[in-house]
Parts: structure tokens; C-alpha cells; sequence
């Protein structure tokens, strides 16, 4: 069996301009933030990103890195709107694919499948289909005659997702309340990278049902303790509300000079003598 740990890094050196991304996470819990992070480091740009969106989108989005989003929502939770997706979005900075929560999650389930597509109720009826006149729909070929929305596959080249645990083989292992669809993004992407709280020796001490991700569907592990920061990470930790809020309310250069310059210790430190500053 191969050791799949790597640096930050060194995941970032295996992504390319104009690829199209899918980050795990959902809205602003458990996000590969250190990850993204890294990956403004880099000058990667045209993105097409699929996330059940939060502050990834947002960053990408602030620093012009997204050419189209494919996305259900992008919030910040106790923020309803991501404010630097909004005003990219706003001022025309990219594409939206706009899809109903679980026509997104059936998109995921056809490319993890490798399917062209799967039939779904979601969508019908709603603006859904006006907004994205791509979409197209199909009839059941039964006695029934229903019709469907064709959701098409949401495959991706790279995957990015972050979980509590790991092992160096690539399995992973969720210990909060949901899993976010990360399986099925490393499953629907051509390659996958698994950045986790803490990297361990096994897990045979494990319930079988928390081991979300299989070692075959990961090209890499990165140990990346507290790097879903500012999002949630339970039960390793809460979402970091004030940061989230200073993040959601300051200038983006501003923001991007104080905690981005630099590695992701630098980014740890900043964020730390923030909250001392606080006191």
C-alpha cells in the first residue's frame, strides 16, 4: 500500500488554470480552507468551481480566480449570503450554474457513477430551468410518462475536501453530525485531495459508519490541524464567528494583506493575535 501524504503544497503543484475544481464542505462547515488557502498562494486561475458554496467560493471569487460557479447556495450560515460572492457576482466577475440542493447532490451521484446524467423531480416548475436554459429534460421510457430534469454529471478533474481524521492510505473519517457529500466528490472527480485535522495509525477502534472516504478514490493526504479555520470542524472545533464576521465585513485587499500573505503558519498567527487583539 503507498503513502499518500503531501504538503499543501504540494497539492496545489498537481492543479492547473482552467481546471474545474470541487470543494467539499458545505456552506461554512468543515471546508478545505487550508487548502484553499494554499491554492491563492499559487497563480491558478479560470476556474470552474462546484461547491455547495461558502467562504472557498468567497475567497476564489474575491481574488478572481473563478471563471464559472456551479453552485446550490454560497453562505456563510449565520451570515445567509457570502458578501464577496455577492458582489462578484454583482459586478459580472463570472458564470453561474444556479441548481436546486438536490439536483446538485444527483449531479454528483451521475459523475460519481460515471453517468451523462440522472432523471430528478427537483427543479420542475421553479425557475430553475428559465435561469439555466441548458438544462433539458427527459420522459420515462415506463407506462408511467413522467417527466424528469436531466441533471447532468458534475464531473471534475480535482476534488478538495476536509474531514477530522485520516490515515497516510487516503481513507477518512468524519466524526461530526454530516458528511456533506464529501464521498461522493472524490468519488465524482478524476483525482482527490483529503486534508484532515489529524493523520492516524487506523482506525480499528472506528464505527464502520464514519469512515466516509476510501482510500481509492484519494491521491493525496495532507495533515492540516485546525484547516477548516474559519469554518466549523466538529467536533475538533467550532466555526470561528468573530473571525467569520471581521472576514464578512472588511475591505477584501485589506483582509488579503493582514492573514493571506504568507504560508498557512503565518495565516495561524495572524488569526491567533487577532483574537488576542480582541481582548
Amino acid at each position: 500500500m503507498t503513502d499518500k501524504t503531501m504538503t499543501a503544497e504540494e497539492v496545489v503543484s498537481r492543479l492547473h488554470s482552467g481546471m474545474t475544481l470541487g470543494i467539499g464542505g458545505w456552506g461554512s462547515r468543515r471546508k478545505p480552507m487550508a487548502l484553499v488557502r494554499a491554492l491563492l498562494r499559487s497563480d491558478i486561475t479560470d476556474l470552474t468551481v462546484i461547491s455547495y458554496g461558502g467562504p472557498d467560493v468567497g475567497l476564489l471569487a474575491a481574488a478572481g480566480r473563478i471563471r464559472k460557479l456551479v453552485a446550490a447556495f454560497a453562505t456563510l450560515d449565520s451570515i445567509p449570503l457570502e458578501p464577496h460572492f455577492r458582489a462578484a457576482r454583482q459586478r459580472g466577475a463570472f458564470e453561474l450554474m444556479e441548481v436546486d440542493e438536490a439536483m446538485f447532490m444527483w449531479g454528483l451521484h451521475a459523475a460519481a457513477n460515471r453517468l451523462p446524467f440522472l432523471p430528478v423531480r427537483a427543479g420542475l416548475g421553479s425557475d430553475v430551468m428559465r435561469v439555466n436554459p441548458g438544462l433539458r429534460t427527459v420522459t420515462s421510457p415506463y407506462e408511467d410518462g413522467e417527466t424528469f430534469v436531466a441533471m447532468p454529471a458534475l464531473r471534475m478533474d480535482a476534488a478538495l475536501v476536509h474531514l477530522n481524521r485520516a490515515d497516510r492510505l487516503g481513507n477518512g473519517q468524519y466524526l461530526g453530525p454530516d458528511p456533506y457529500f464529501d464521498d461522493l466528490f472524490c468519488e465524482a472527480a478524476d483525482r482527490a485531495y483529503l486534508s484532515c485535522e489529524r493523520l492516524v495509525d487506523g482506525f480499528a477502534a472506528a464505527a464502520p459508519q464514519t469512515l466516509l472516504v476510501n482510500r481509492h478514490s484519494v491521491t493525496g493526504v495532507v495533515e492540516a490541524p485546525n484547516g477548516a479555520h474559519f469554518t466549523s470542524c466538529v467536533p475538533d472545533y467550532g466555526r470561528d464567528e468573530p473571525f467569520q464576521k471581521l472576514y464578512a465585513t472588511t475591505p477584501w485587499a485589506e483582509f488579503a494583506e493582514r492573514f493571506l500573505d504568507g504560508d498557512e503558519k503565518t495565516y495561524q498567527s495572524a488569526v491567533q493575535t487577532w483574537h488576542e487583539e480582541q481582548q
